[in-house]
């Protein structure tokens, strides 16, 4: 095949690519300094969090390292700065393609996990690769959030209709939510429920539409509970602690409260918290955000929340001059996701409501969710290198 033969090729596989490539801008240097700032930060907090743990395991089993769990998160970090770099030069063009495909290959992986995966703590959620293990339902956000934008930027013009405003986003969910039940990972059914919802309010379901859903998805909710022991036993935890003082997640919700209330104004330092060493079981995990509280105080907790909602305010920016309906979309589904599932956590750790495992964006341990956050901002980074808004679909 001749050299025109393949560029002309490689122009009807990726069309618009090169044209794209031509009008890209630099980057979005405040969201790369806010993300960055995060990033290492949650690094140092997963350090300090996990040594105790890390320490622990490698004097039981006489090998391994106290920095095993920093290490193993600090190689994601990495990986995920490059893919994060490699994202941000990816036309959206693409990025639409793609969804499709990204999607089925994400309830590929979720059913696999349920064949071939390994259980963990009552739930079978990863899949081990030799070396290391990854989450397929953190690749589902990102999957349903870009299938989402495709379909409510296409039918923009019919999303007060039934067949075209509701089945198919009933149909995406429908299969992923039933493999998730099955794991079980419930608060991930929460998060991309929730982030759907928002992302069909904003582009443009009518109401009587949107609260039949959320209605839809309360009756699920409720059914889940008589039907999960595992969503029965927390929520009557939550609601009834005495009667569930010896089980494990009342202790851990206990253990948390302690670990906030002890951090005072200023915290007892950096390193210095008490609850990491095994007393609060998911320290380096869920419940960072209480080792935030306890070695930063209330002040350090202040300041890394205000740099959450800078980011946030900052992915708000770039959605509201994404170039096109579908980089408009999923610029908002992406910040959803951020901003609901900082919200969640801080209300796990606090007791606000049950006890549900939502990790703490660029903070929380866990290889995937970090890569796959990194990735989401690759993404955004690439909306923002693009033209400004238009009324181009």
């Amino acid at each position: 095949m001749s050299t025109n033969s393949r560029a002309a090729r490689r122009r009807s596989i990726l069309p618009g690519l090169e044209a794209a490539a031509k009008h890209r801008g630099g980057f979005d240097i405040t969201l790369l300094t806010l993300v960055l700032i995060l990033l290492a930060l949650g690094l140092l907090m997963v350090l300090s969090s996990s040594y105790p743990r890390a320490y622990s395991e490698a004097l039981r089993t006489e090998s391994g390292s106290p920095l095993d769990y920093f290490n193993h998160q600090l190689v994601f970090a990495v990986a995920g700065l490059f893919i994060m770099y490699a994202a941000s030069w990816v036309p959206m063009s693409l990025y639409r393609q793609g969804a499709k495909l990204l999607y089925i290959f994400t309830i590929v992986m979720l059913a696999a996990v349920l064949v071939a995966g390994t259980a963990e703590n009552n739930a079978r959620r990863w899949i081990y690769l030799g070396f290391f293990s990854f989450q397929p339902s953190e690749i589902s956000k990102l999957a349903i959030i870009l299938l989402f934008a495709d379909l409510i930027a296409k039918y923009r013009a019919r999303m007060n209709t039934l067949k075209y405003g509701v089945v198919p986003y009933v149909v995406v969910l429908a299969i992923p939510f039933l493999l998730l039940f099955l794991e079980p990972h419930i608060s991930c059914i929460i998060i991309v429920a929730l982030v759907a919802l928002t992302m069909l309010f904003i582009g443009g379901m009518p109401w009587k539409y949107l609260l039949t859903l959320f209605a839809g998805v309360a009756l699920l909710g409720l059914l889940a509970f008589f039907v999960s022991n595992h969503v029965h036993v927390r929520i009557l935890a939550w609601l009834h602690p005495a009667a569930y003082a010896d089980d494990d997640i009342s202790y851990q919700v206990r253990e948390s409260l302690m670990a906030i209330g002890s951090g005072g104004l200023t915290g007892l330092g950096p390193g210095e918290g008490r609850q990491k060493y095994l007393y609060l079981p998911e320290s380096h995990n869920d419940y960072i955000f209480s080792i935030v509280c306890e070695e930063l105080g209330l002040l350090g907790a202040i300041a890394i929340l205000l740099l959450l909602a800078l980011m946030l305010l900052r992915c708000i920016q770039i959605t509201m001059n994404a170039k096109d309906r579908f980089s408009f979309l999923v610029a908002a589904g992406i910040t959803a996701h951020f901003g609901l599932q900082t919200i969640l956590n801080i209300l796990v750790v606090t007791n606000t409501i049950p006890c549900t495992g939502v990790s703490l964006p660029f903070f929380s341990y866990g290889g995937t969710a970090l890569l796959m956050q990194l990735v989401e901002v690759g993404v955004l980074l690439s909306i923002s290198r693009e033209l400004p808004l238009s009324n181009a679909e």
